[in-house]
């Protein structure tokens, strides 16, 4: 099978609209979380999240385009074309040949939610005359943004978009991974993006008690494994990771950041939103995972886990955790304590924190973590407050969704024979 480089990212995060100034912030455990300011939410339970602040589509995409697209499709945007510039990939230089090689997988678990929000508000509040925007479908389905994506690039490729919950985009580059593997594709991009900080998200969320309503602290309201937890931080924007045919990128003289080993996907066939109490979900996807890069548990220096500061959700990861790993004590954290949980977009931000990790031989900790929850197996070696600087020749990526999806990918040091 073909090996698969990294060799372009993107990001779009509450921590920063570039991967430089994202990095920085997890490595400085600075918080994303703030007041929401997209919409009124003083009359909601929990008035906060971490929403991308400072973002110019302008400087992606015509101001006349921009109606036609929804906030997910230019996060989406905006996230691939510093991927893509990031990778010095020229896809006009290429042949159409070429081109019907390469591919866009995308992933959203909640596409545009807001763009469906606005048109049946203003669909409501008229005289019932149906006056909707002939963008409205376009805009909202999910699909969209992997379409967008290949259009303006002349992309020929698979192009698809995935959608299991808050493993879609996990899922998204671990199809990515296994197309180029098997010879099926030469590039892809893949991805997630997510802007569903909107009135009927918060809602939701929020009447299933799945959100933090730490009001009046909101840059402390996101603490994986802390006993006094209560609920996730939404979150918002979108990542992307270049992944390319190994003697491809070598024969072009690619940076490669890291190489991609092995992906795992499993289901823990239990309910429709809470995670397996004993979790063997998780455990499945990171047995699986490992499997496929070839290598055991006692190689993995670093777990970015899925850790989203719910009750049952840490703790079942972490029991699946202990059953893979069983008494070797790798160093975990929880980045979500500081991006907030993007739900869709997810898995794509973590992989690049897991990439960069990778690269950079650094270990982000967890923050806002002051208490350990009594419930968590002994001798877990979970990473609080500042980062660690230390080896990682291997990381693994987990994310989970509602209706028990897993997915978890693995990421390896680029060894270039020279």
């Amino acid at each position: 099978m073909n090996k698969v480089a990294i060799t372009g990212l993107g990001a779009i995060t509450p921590l920063g609209n570039t991967v430089n100034e994202f990095w920085q912030n997890i490595v400085a455990g600075k918080s994303g979380a703030g007041m929401i300011t997209k919409f009124d939410a003083s009359k909601f339970k929990t008035r906060f999240g971490c929403e991308v602040r400072n973002f110019n589509p302008e400087e992606y995409i015509e101001k006349k385009e921009l109606k036609k697209y929804d906030l997910f499709t230019q996060y989406a945007i905006a996230a691939s074309e510093q991927a893509i510039k990031d990778s010095g990939l020229d896809f006009k230089s290429m042949e159409l040949e070429k081109l019907a090689e390469i591919g866009v997988i995308w992933a959203s678990g909640n596409g545009g939610i807001g763009t469906f929000e606005e048109q049946l508000k203003e669909f409501y509040a008229g005289d019932g005359t149906p006056r909707f925007s002939p963008y409205f479908i376009p805009k909202m389905i999910a699909d969209i943004a992997a379409g967008v994506i290949s259009i303006r690039h002349g992309l020929h490729g698979p192009n698809y978009c995935t959608v299991s919950a808050c493993a879609s985009s996990n899922t998204a580059l671990i199809n990515a991974f296994d197309l180029i593997r098997m010879g099926k594709a030469l590039i892809m991009i893949a991805g997630g993006s997510e802007a569903a900080i909107t009135p009927a998200s918060m809602g939701g969320f929020g009447a299933s008690q799945a959100l933090s309503k730490r009001n009046d602290n909101p840059a402390k309201a996101s603490r994986p494994f802390d006993k006094d937890r209560d609920g996730f931080v939404i979150g918002e924007g979108a990542g992307a990771l270049i992944l390319e045919e190994w003697e491809h990128a070598l024969k072009r003289g690619a940076t490669i950041y890291a190489e991609m080993a092995g992906g795992g996907m499993a289901a823990d066939a239990y309910h429709l939103t809470g995670t397996h109490p004993e979790g063997l979900g998780a455990a499945f996807g990171i047995s699986k995972a490992l499997a496929d890069a070839g290598i055991g548990p006692d190689k993995i220096d670093y777990i970015n886990t899925h850790a989203t500061s719910t009750g049952q959700g840490d703790i079942s990861e972490l029991l699946g955790i202990r059953k893979v790993f069983v008494d070797i004590p790798v160093p975990i954290s929880a980045t979500k304590s500081m991006t907030g949980h993007l739900l869709g977009a997810a898995g794509a931000v973590e992989a690049i924190i897991s990439v960069m990790s990778v690269r950079n031989d650094i270990i982000p900790g967890t923050i806002n973590t002051e208490i350990l929850d009594e419930k968590i197996p002994a001798g877990m070696n979970i990473i609080l407050g500042k980062s660690l600087r230390q080896p990682v020749n291997y990381a693994l990526n987990n994310t989970f969704g509602f209706g028990g999806h897993t997915a978890s990918s693995v990421f390896t040091k680029a060894q270039i024979m020279s």
